[in-house]
C-alpha cells in the first residue's frame, strides 16, 4: 500500500509540473495518451509481420491504406483512395487517389511532393515484384500478401496519371478489396525510398517508418516506449491528444496496475479474471467489442506422428474446451464450432468440431499404434486478444493429455524469440491464434491453411491440402453471398475432417480505461486507433474528484 501511494503521490507530483511519469522507470513524456502495451513491435513496417502487436503500434498510427472497413456499415469506404470502378469482367480496379496528402516530415526526411500515385505502385509493386530493389530489404518477406497468393492474383499494377491507378488481376477476386482494407495494405512513400536507396540506408524505410497518418514517430526505446507526435498535417480531422506513448508493458497485471495508478490511460489485453478489479474502481472502464479472431492449438503436421490425423484427432479428443473457457476466459469468449467466428457472415452454427472423449482418444492413439507419446506445446509469453493466457492454456491442455497418457512439456520464451523461433516450425505443437484482418471470410482460411501460405509464418500448422484450396479459389469467384457461403462451410468441413488444429475459442476484444477517455477505437480486427481519442475529461474528472 505504502508504494502504491508512493506510486500515486509521483504522479500526482509530475502532472502537476506538466509532465507524465511513464512506468516505473525514469522516463518522463509530455501530457498526452499513454497505452500501456503488452510488447515491442517487430518493425514499423506492418507489412512484414502478422503479428497483432506490430499492426497496433503502426497500422492506424503511421499509415492509411487505399481503402478502410467500416465496422458499423459492414461497407469499405474510402480512404486514400477517394473512389474505385470494378470493370465488367471483374479483373480491374481503377482507383482514383486523393490530391493534397502530405507525407510525414522528420530529422531525416522532407518530403519535397504530395502522396500520387507513385507511393502506391512502389508499396505494392516491392510486394510482389521479386526484382523491386526493395523487395529483399525485408528479411521476413511480406507473409500476410504471400499467404493470400498476391503476388500471383496480379498481373499489373498500371500509373495511369498522378492520381489514378489500376490493379490488373489473373482472375476475379471477391476479397480484394477487403484485403486491400486490411492492416497491411499501408501507403508507403516512394520518394523517401528513393532518399535512402540514395544514402544506402534502404533498411530504414521499416524502422524508420515515413507514412500519411495521424501520428509521426519520435523514439522507440525497446523494452520501454515508443513515442509518438501528432502529425499536424494529417489530411483529416486532426488527433486530439499531441502526444501518444505506448508504455510496453508485457506483465498484464503490471498493466493494471499502472492504469489504477494513472500512469496509464488505457490498457491492452487485460486478462478475464481482471475484470473483477476494474469494476471495483469508478474511476476506471471497460471497451469491448466482439472479435474476429479464433484462438488455437496448431499441430505441427510435418512431423511426425503428427502428420496422422488419427494421433491429432486423438489429441483434440482429450482437450476439455469447456474447462478452458471457464478457466482461462471467463465468460469472455465463445467456444469455437470450426474456424470463422459467430459475427461472420459465413458463419453457420456447426455441430461441435469435436467432442470432448478421453476414451475415444486412447482408442485412437492405440489404432495408430502410438505410445508412450511425449509433446511439446509451445506457449506463448504475452497475452493476446485471441488468448488472455496461453501459459495456463497450456497447463490445462497438459493435465488433460496426462489423462490419457500422453507427456506434455510446455515450452515459452521472450515474445521476440518465440516469434523468431516460430519461423523455423522447429516445434511440435503451438497455442496461438488468429485475428482477422477484414471481415471476409476468405481471411479465416487463405492466410492461415492454404498452399500459398505454406511457405509463410501464417501456416503455422504447415499443412496443406488441394480440396481445400479449390473450394477457397471458388469461393473467392463469385460475389454471390449465398454462393460463398456454401463455399466456406465446405471448407469447415474439409477443415474438420482433417483438424491440422485444434480452435478453441473466439474472444471479445478488451481493452480498459480511465473514464473520461473518449473514442478510443477498438476495432474487431486490424490495429487500435487513437486518431479520435481524447483524454482531456480525465483532468476534469480528476478535479472533481
Amino acid at each position: 500500500m505504502r508504494m502504491l501511494l508512493k506510486r500515486l503521490s509521483n504522479y500526482a507530483m509530475l502532472t502537476s509540473i506538466g509532465w507524465l511519469l511513464v512506468g516505473c522507470g525514469p522516463r518522463l513524456v509530455p501530457p498526452g495518451l499513454v497505452y500501456c502495451s503488452e510488447g515491442n513491435p517487430e518493425s514499423f513496417n506492418p507489412q512484414l509481420v502478422t503479428s497483432g502487436t506490430t499492426v497496433d503500434a503502426t497500422s492506424q498510427q503511421l499509415y492509411n491504406r487505399l481503402v478502410n472497413y467500416d465496422a458499423k456499415s459492414g461497407q469499405i469506404i474510402p480512404s486514400l483512395a477517394t473512389q474505385w470502378h470494378i470493370s465488367d469482367d471483374e479483373l480491374i480496379y481503377t482507383f482514383t487517389l486523393r490530391k493534397e496528402v502530405n507525407f510525414h516530415q522528420s530529422k531525416d526526411f522532407t518530403p519535397t511532393r504530395q502522396f500520387n500515385a507513385d507511393d502506391v505502385l512502389f508499396s505494392f509493386n516491392r510486394i510482389i515484384d521479386t526484382d523491386h530493389p526493395y523487395h529483399q530489404v525485408s528479411k521476413t518477406g511480406y507473409p500476410f500478401f504471400q499467404s493470400i497468393g498476391f503476388d500471383k492474383q496480379i498481373t499489373l499494377i498500371e500509373k495511369i496519371s498522378e492520381n489514378k491507378v489500376a490493379f490488373h488481376l489473373t482472375s476475379k477476386d471477391a476479397s480484394f478489396l477487403s484485403n486491400l482494407a486490411s492492416g497491411f495494405a499501408v501507403i508507403l512513400s516512394e520518394e523517401y525510398a528513393q532518399v535512402l536507396s540514395q544514402r544506402d540506408e534502404k533498411e530504414k524505410i521499416d524502422r524508420s517508418p515515413i507514412g500519411t497518418g495521424p501520428f509521426k514517430l519520435v523514439k522507440y526505446v525497446k523494452n520501454g516506449y515508443i513515442r509518438y507526435h501528432r502529425n499536424d498535417q494529417y489530411w483529416r480531422t486532426l488527433p486530439k491528444s499531441e502526444m501518444l506513448v505506448f508504455d510496453i508493458t508485457p506483465k498484464s497485471t503490471s498493466r493494471l496496475e499502472k492504469l489504477i495508478t494513472g500512469d496509464c490511460t488505457v490498457s491492452a489485453l487485460p486478462k478475464a479474471g481482471e475484470l473483477e478489479v476494474v469494476l471495483a474502481h469508478d474511476e476506471l472502464v471497460i471497451d469491448s467489442q466482439p472479435g474476429f479472431n479464433v484462438a488455437f492449438w496448431v499441430f505441427n503436421t510435418q512431423k511426425p506422428p503428427f502428420d496422422d490425423v488419427r494421433v491429432r484427432r486423438a489429441l483434440a479428443h482429450a482437450v476439455d474446451r469447456d474447462n478452458i473457457l471457464r478457466a482461462v476466459y471467463q465468460k469472455t469468449a465463445v467456444k469455437a464450432t470450426g474456424l470463422l467466428p459467430p459475427m461472420s457472415w459465413a458463419y453457420s452454427a456447426n455441430k461441435p468440431i469435436i467432442r470432448y472423449d478421453p476414451q475415444e482418444a486412447k482408442r485412437l492413439l492405440k489404432e495408430a499404434k502410438v505410445v508412450d507419446l511425449n509433446l511439446d506445446i509451445w506457449a506463448m509469453p504475452v497475452a493476446r486478444i485471441y488468448n488472455p493466457n496461453a501459459l495456463k492454456t497450456a497447463e490445462l491442455i497438459q493435465a488433460d493429455l496426462a489423462n490419457i497418457g500422453v507427456n506434455a512439456n510446455i515450452i515459452s520464451y521472450d515474445w521476440s524469440v518465440f516469434n523468431q523461433k516460430l519461423t523455423q516450425h522447429d516445434y511440435d505443437s503451438v497455442l496461438i491464434g488468429w485475428t482477422a484482418d477484414n471481415s471476409d471470410p476468405d481471411n479465416f482460411f487463405t492466410p492461415i491453411l492454404s498452399c500459398s501460405s505454406m511457405s509463410t509464418i501464417s501456416n503455422r500448422a504447415h499443412w496443406c491440402h488441394p480440396d481445400l484450396d479449390l473450394i477457397l479459389a471458388q469461393a473467392r469467384s463469385t460475389t454471390n453471398t449465398d454462393e460463398r457461403k456454401k463455399f466456406y462451410q465446405a471448407a469447415e468441413a474439409i477443415f474438420a475432417s482433417q483438424l491440422p488444429m485444434l480452435p478453441l475459442a473466439h474472444a471479445t476484444k478488451l481493452a480498459f480505461k480511465h473514464k473520461g477517455v473518449t473514442e478510443v477505437k477498438l476495432n474487431p480486427f486490424g490495429g487500435i486507433s487513437f486518431t479520435g481519442t481524447d483524454t482531456n475529461q480525465v483532468d476534469k474528472l480528476e478535479g472533481e474528484r
